[in-house]
C-alpha cells in the first residue's frame, strides 16, 4: 500500500510520473518524501487504491476517533491482536507529517495506520509431508498460536503473524484429524507446531529471480535516510520506490543505519531476531521476520515488518524495515537468487546498496 511497483512505473516517463503521483495514484506513499527528484505539490486528492478489507491493532492500545485526526473526539481504546474490518483508507491532519494514512474501522471510526498492520483471512489445503530439508510457509491469517506440543493445548509457544514465513519440517495429525505442521526455530533450536491450514506452503516461484534479463550491473539500491525511503534502480531507472523506517535512537543507545556502500550477498528468508537480553528496556523478540537482505556482518539488513505499519520514520535497531510485500520483492529482485530450498545463503557478490 506504501509502496509503487515496476509495473506502474515503468511505462510512464519522469514527467508523466510526477503527474500521475499529483493525481492522487501515489497518494498513500508520496508525501512527503521524494523532494531530490522534484519538490512534490501537497496531496489532498481521494485515496484511489482498493481499501484494506481487515486490520489488525498491533500496539497494545489503539485510539478510535470520530474523524481522521488525533484531536477529534476518542470513541474508543482497543488492545493489541484485535481484528477488524476496514471499509475506507483516508488521509488525516498535517500530522503526523511522515504518514496521514488512517483507516476506518467498519462501524467504529478512524485509527490512523500506523497501528494497524492490513492483514486477511485465508486458509489453505493442508499438505500431508514435506522434503527432508524442509519447506517454506507464510502465515496467512491475522495470527495463529503454535504449541510446543499439539497433544496439550496448554503448552503454547508463539504467536505468529500475518505475512511471516517459517521453516516446516514435518506434518503430523492428532486424534481429532487437524493437521499440525512442526516448525523449526532458527533462533533458539526448537521445534513447534502450527495449524497447517493457516500456513501456504511457497513454492519455487515466490523466491525465483525478478527481471531476469536485468546484468548484475543494472541492479542498484538507495537508502534515503532523511527521507525514509528506499530506491531499488534497473538501469538508472526506479523499478520500486518504497517507504521504509530504518534505525533510530532509543533510551538504551543510538541504533541509526549506518551510511556507506554495501552489498546483499547474505540472505535469508526466515529469520527470528531477537535483543540478547529479552528483559532489557527496548527489548524484541520477533520469530519469522520474512525476506532478509543482510548488508553488514554484524546483522544490518533489510526485511518485512509486521510489528508496525508505520513507516517514513526511523524505528528499527538499524535495519531497514519493509512492508512484507517489498521486503518479498526486494528479497527476489536482489543478488544473490536464492535456491528455494537453502534457509541460508551467502556468497562473494550481491546488489549494491547505497546508504545516504
Amino acid at each position: 500500500m506504501h509502496t509503487l511497483y515496476a509495473p506502474d512505473l515503468a511505462p510512464l516517463s519522469r514527467r508523466e510520473f510526477l503527474k500521475f503521483s499529483a493525481q492522487g495514484f501515489l497518494g498513500l506513499f508520496a508525501l512527503p518524501f521524494l523532494d531530490r527528484y522534484e519538490r512534490w505539490q501537497r496531496l489532498n486528492t481521494p485515496v484511489v487504491e482498493p481499501p484494506v478489507k481487515l486490520g489488525r491493532t498491533v500496539d497494545d492500545t489503539v485510539e478510535v476517533f470520530d474523524r481522521p485526526s488525533f484531536s477529534a473526539t476518542l470513541l474508543h481504546v482497543y488492545w493489541k491482536d484485535l481484528v477488524f474490518e476496514i471499509d475506507e483508507v483516508t488521509y488525516g491532519d498535517e500530522k503526523p507529517r511522515h504518514n496521514r494514512v488512517w483507516y476506518h474501522i467498519k462501524g467504529e471510526g478512524y485509527a490512523h495506520s500506523g497501528k494497524i498492520q492490513p492483514v486477511e483471512l485465508r486458509l489453505n489445503p493442508v499438505v500431508r509431508s514435506v522434503p527432508e530439508y524442509g519447506r517454506l510457509a507464510e502465515v496467512t491469517v491475522p495470527y495463529t498460536d503454535t504449541l510446543r506440543d499439539f497433544r496439550n493445548p496448554q503448552k503454547l509457544a508463539y504467536r505468529l503473524y500475518y505475512s511471516t514465513v517459517h521453516w516446516v519440517m514435518d506434518v503430523t495429525q492428532d486424534g481429532d484429524g487437524n493437521t499440525w505442521y512442526r516448525l523449526w526455530d532458527d533462533k533458539f533450536k526448537v521445534h513447534y507446531y502450527a495449524r497447517g491450514e493457516h500456513l501456504r506452503m511457497l513454492e519455487p516461484e515466490d523466491v525465483a529471480l525478478l527481471s531476469p534479463t536485468v546484468p548484475p550491473e543494472g541492479r542498484r539500491i538507495e537508502v534515503w535516510l532523511r527521507d525514509q525511503i528506499m530506491i531499488a534502480y534497473e538501469n538508472d531507472e526506479p523499478a520500486l520506490i518504497t517507504r521504509a523506517s530504518t534505525g533510530g535512537r532509543f533510551i538504551d543507545g543510538d541504533y541509526t543505519t549506518p551510511r556507506g556502500v554495501f552489498i546483499t550477498n547474505r540472505k535469508r528468508p526466515s529469520r527470528h531476531m531477537a535483543s540478547e537480553d529479552l528483559a532489557a528496556p527496548n527489548s524484541y523478540d520477533l520469530p519469522g521476520v520474512p525476506w532478509v537482505c543482510y548488508i553488514t556482518g554484524g546483522g544490518i539488513s533489510f526485511h518485512g515488518t509486521y510489528w508496525h505499519n508505520d513507516f517514513g520514520k526511523p524505528r528499527s535497531h538499524g535495519c531497514i524495515n519493509l512492508t512484507p510485500q517489498a521486503a518479498h520483492w526486494l528479497y527476489r529482485w536482489s543478488l544473490p537468487s536464492v535456491p528455494f530450498d537453502q534457509n541460508t545463503w551467502i556468497d562473494e557478490y550481491g546488489t549494491q546498496v547505497r546508504v545516504i
